[in-house]
């Protein structure tokens, strides 16, 4: 294809790219701008991701763009009606013309001379460049080509197929097998009572530690009421505005009274499926939204436990056999086929090879400006959403944000937007605050956070929403110029900016 120049270039045409696209013909209408897919499909994780039983793991009314509701009536939507709602989004927008498939993009190089970011592409054909005078890139957090993958003991031993649920094979059946699925985060607790009501003969769960789950409602039954009462779209703004407060509340009373969240989940967890379970399995250490708080609807996992179907073991793998796995404490479990439910494999900015003025630099070398900028980096925003909440409540602030910077640099004359470090900003802890395991495997990979705002990342939606307010864009840390402000982004040694 030939090389592209706009004003506003995206990567990743995901459930991010998508939104951000809507939001570019919606706020910045002014500006021209091109959409790269590195896949043969829009849909991002959500054309990915097909393994059995795929879903949101937070509520749908929150999970959808606020400018396009989502009007159907349960609580979690599964991967398919997802898929089909970020498509169907992008055809009512008129985006769809402007998103370039098979194009990856592995390296973004900033020209002060030209004001200009000019972007490599690996396609079909070879190499492609395109400038843009702003990239926002909308690449999620993970490694599309690559999972995480545990090189357990004996694994070449194992007679049977390993599956990881990123790379699920269309052609698998579970109908009659009996299946060990390895892993307890959102992954496993959604796939395992997916593949026994495809008729597995027999899945076991098996996790390293105890896990929370959150077992919620199918349908929202106060949801349910207001619709009656109210017309459709006031009645839509309504249950979303309730599920950003029960959700940002849930988080908070966890953050603050570990211990009464714990005691509420296990009760509710005892209730369907036994006081010894609950204390074998489902009561770990950490406090709960420590790691992602696992939700099932109407507590399906818990239902298939209670059937036979459906069985959990807390412990650790010794060695794969030829038949199955041996665990430490001495079980073997029988199994025609193991799925590797381990994580991801985080990658930040979609792993692309970014330049200054010919200056290399890595996003683990910068501090993060309001979670959406690094800094001393003109022009260049990364849409990430919540760990904690459902991901496109930041991702539709940040690309608020974006058409107000935008907008900001129209009405000024002005041409670059660089986030400008305090001369006494100390580094702070790590900006996401989960200990979970993909996670922690990427603390080397992170953006520096800062102490205080605007160099902190909060996973806080009703902070964030006065951060970024289009009110507050020239807070005097983002310096607009008509020649792009240099300044000295890298965290020096003793953590604080020189």
């Amino acid at each position: 294809m030939p090389s592209l120049d706009v004003d506003v270039l995206i990567v990743g045409a995901g459930l991010s790219g998508v939104g951000a696209a809507c939001r570019l013909t919606q706020l910045a209408p002014d500006r021209s701008f091109a959409v790269l897919e590195s896949r043969e499909a829009s849909g991002g994780t959500w054309d990915l991701f097909r393994y059995p039983g795929i879903r949101s793991d937070s509520d749908v009314s929150t999970f959808a763009y606020p400018f396009r509701p989502w009007t159907g009536r349960d609580v979690l939507a599964s991967g398919e009606n997802i898929r089909t709602y970020i498509r169907d989004t992008a055809r009512e927008f008129g985006v769809l013309d402007r998103i370039h498939h098979d194009q990856r993009v592995v390296s973004a190089s900033w020209s002060s001379a030209s004001a200009r970011w000019t972007v490599r592409a690996e396609t079909a054909h070879g190499l492609v460049e395109h400038t843009a005078s702003f990239l926002y890139l909308c690449t999620g957090y993970f490694s599309y080509d690559t999972g995480h993958v545990v090189d357990f003991p004996g694994r070449a031993d194992y007679d049977g197929p390993i599956i990881h649920p990123q790379f699920w094979p269309e052609a698998f059946e579970p109908e009659g097998k009996r299946i060990v699925v390895i892993g307890s985060g959102a992954t496993a607790v959604t796939l395992v009572p997916a593949l026994a009501d495809r008729g597995a003969e027999h899945v076991t769960m098996l996790q390293r530690s105890p896990t929370y789950i959150l077992p919620l409602p199918g349908r929202d039954r106060i949801g349910d009421g207001v619709r009656r009462v109210l017309p459709e779209r006031a009645a839509l703004r309504v249950i979303r505005a309730k599920n950003v407060v029960q959700n940002v509340g849930l988080y908070e009373l966890s953050k603050r009274f570990p211990g009464t969240v714990r005691k509420g989940l296990a009760r509710l967890n005892t209730a369907l499926v036994g006081a010894d379970a609950v204390r074998q399995h489902f009561t770990p250490t950490y406090d709960p939204w420590d790691q992602r708080l696992c939700v099932v609807p109407d507590g399906d996992f818990f239902s298939a436990m209670r059937s036979g179907e459906v069985s959990v073991v807390t412990d650790t793998v010794d060695t794969f056999t030829r038949t199955g796995i041996r665990l430490t404490g001495g079980e073997e479990l029988e199994a025609d086929a193991v799925v590797t439910a381990t994580g991801l494999r985080v990658e930040v900015a979609g792993g692309i090879r970014f330049a200054v003025d010919g200056e290399t630099f890595a996003p683990s070398d910068r501090f993060f400006y309001k979670g959406a900028m690094f800094g001393g980096v003109p022009n260049l925003a990364v849409c990430l959403g919540y760990t904690n909440n459902s991901w496109t409540l930041r991702a539709d602030l940040t690309s608020r944000f974006v058409c107000a910077v935008l907008a900001h640099l129209r009405d000024t004359g002005t041409a670059t937007a660089t986030p400008v470090l305090d001369t006494d900003l100390e580094e702070g802890t790590p900006p996401f605050e989960l200990s979970s395991g993909y996670v922690e495997r990427a603390r080397h990979l992170l953006p520096k956070q800062g102490v205080r705002a605007p160099w902190t990342v909060r996973q806080n939606y009703f902070h964030d929403l006065r951060l970024m307010s289009p009110r507050r864009v020239d807070d005097g840390t983002l310096a607009f110029a008509a020649l792009p402000v240099r300044t000295p982004a890298l965290a020096p040694a003793d953590g604080g900016a020189s």
